[in-house]
């Protein structure tokens, strides 16, 4: 133990202060000997004076592409250093922030240079978190009129120029927090058409319903953005209701064949993130339903009364189940409406069952029985074929679990009719078995 211990003081003395790096680790292996894994820690933000550097060479280089370039990548790699462990750069955060926000709000340099200290304040913002960032930039009363002034002049089709438009965003988000009634800060100038300038509220309103639909990640910002402000309580009462209705008729002159063609493109059922399969599963079955009527299957199985009091009144006999198939004849089969997309639907769905893991083959399951339940009754018992199908000796356990938890959902809804329950409960009780034993 002793010769260990010399061994790792030893090891400790040659490392170097000035890299900041904390490398060793020991392993002792007994007889066969010792080996040394080595790992690596950074200890502070040694490359502080370099970033102010370049900071202040963002003047020199924004109008020269490739001294821009370079500035940029040497940024960047220098940030991306520090991604582990982003809390080093703290003691420095709020003097790179300032300097960053001086030079941006610098009127008298040309746009180039705004939009390189924007890029490198996105590059801090997405090392140290927007939220870490968010509190650290300026939010006086004063900030809120050139903020948004310089948000207003931007392009939302400029595709060059997106950090900038993120930093604004986020940073109107911690401006728009001050508290004092928004409505004491319009300034009701006249402009050059001899129209009154808009209320800062509702300019602040379109500069973010200008955003929340764009393709960037200032949608992100946006959607930030917008949380923050419609929670005051001077802006909720009067434009909350508004703002709902303009969300509410945006979402339904989408085009739910374009979303779900694009999400079954991008293919995330082979994603290894598994809350991104959960989340495109959810979104598949939402999908899905915009294309059915919001109307309950009329055949579906409907229990009888179990009220024991209305069972004895019935020819004065004993208990009498009254379950029953509900087929209501002023509902006609004909008039179900459903299109081509449906079958695409439905398959992402039952392939999400065979998902490898627990929570997206819930999430499945739970839009089979969504679905199910606004189709016809001969689309429907397709759909249950083909959940019972799961239970074959070629599938793996996912794909059993996955129909078990299927079929347990549509007999929760009634849409597992009685004349499916025995070859359900048979497949269903064959997970109890091995599949060696020959059960299906």
């Amino acid at each position: 133990m002793a010769a260990y211990l010399s061994k790792s003081t030893e090891q400790d003395k040659k490392i170097s202060p000035a890299l900041g790096l904390h490398e060793y680790a020991e392993a002792s292996h007994g007889d066969a000997g010792d080996a040394v894994v080595k790992g690596s820690s950074l200890e502070y933000f040694e490359e502080a004076e370099e970033i102010v550097g370049l900071i202040n060479s963002i003047p020199n280089v924004a109008g020269d592409l490739i001294p821009m370039e370079m500035a940029l990548e040497r940024f960047t790699f220098i940030v991306d250093k520090y991604q582990e462990q982003p809390h080093l750069i703290d003691p420095h955060l709020e003097s790179i922030l300032e300097q960053l926000l001086k030079m941006a709000r610098d009127t008298t340099y040309p746009p180039k240079v705004m939009h390189l200290a924007f890029k490198f304040l996105y590059l801090v913002t997405k090392m140290r978190g927007y939220k870490v960032i968010v509190r650290q930039l300026p939010h006086e009363v004063a900030d809120l009129e050139p903020v948004l002034e310089m948000l207003t002049n931007q392009n939302p089709e400029d595709h060059e120029t997106w950090e900038t438009r993120y930093i604004l965003l986020l940073w109107l988000s911690i401006i728009v927090l001050i508290p004092f009634d928004m409505s004491r800060l319009d300034s009701n100038i006249r402009m050059e058409s001899g129209e009154y300038r808009k209320p800062i509220m509702d300019r602040i309103l379109d500069v973010a319903k200008i955003y929340i639909g764009v393709f960037d990640t200032a949608r992100e910002a946006a959607a930030f953005l917008i949380s923050k402000f419609l929670t005051r309580p001077d802006v909720q009462k009067q434009h909350l209701p508004a703002f709902l209705d303009w969300a509410l008729v945006t979402l339904t002159q989408a085009n739910p064949p374009v979303v779900l063609k694009t999400l079954v493109s991008l293919k995330l059922e082979t994603s290894k993130n598994t809350l991104l399969r959960k989340l495109a599963i959810k979104l598949v079955q939402r999908i899905g339903l915009t294309f059915l009527k919001t109307r309950l299957a009329s055949w579906r199985y409907q229990r009888g009364s179990r009220s024991l009091a209305e069972n004895l009144q019935v020819g004065g006999q004993g208990p009498v189940a009254k379950e029953t198939v509900a087929m209501k004849d002023e509902e006609d089969e004909d008039d179900y409406d459903v299109p081509d997309e449906i079958e695409e639907v439905i398959e992402q769905v039952l392939r999400g069952l065979k998902d490898r893991d627990t929570i997206v083959r819930w999430s499945a399951a739970k839009g089979v029985g969504r679905v199910t339940c606004r189709l016809p009754r001969e689309l429907a018992d397709q759909v249950v074929e083909e959940v019972l199908d799961c239970f074959s000796l070629q599938e793996a356990d996912e794909a059993w679990h996955g129909g078990c938890l299927a079929l347990a959902e549509l007999g929760r809804r009634g849409l597992l009719l009685p004349s499916r329950l025995p070859k359900g409960t048979m497949r269903s009780a064959c997970t109890l078995h091995t599949p060696d034993m020959g059960c299906c």
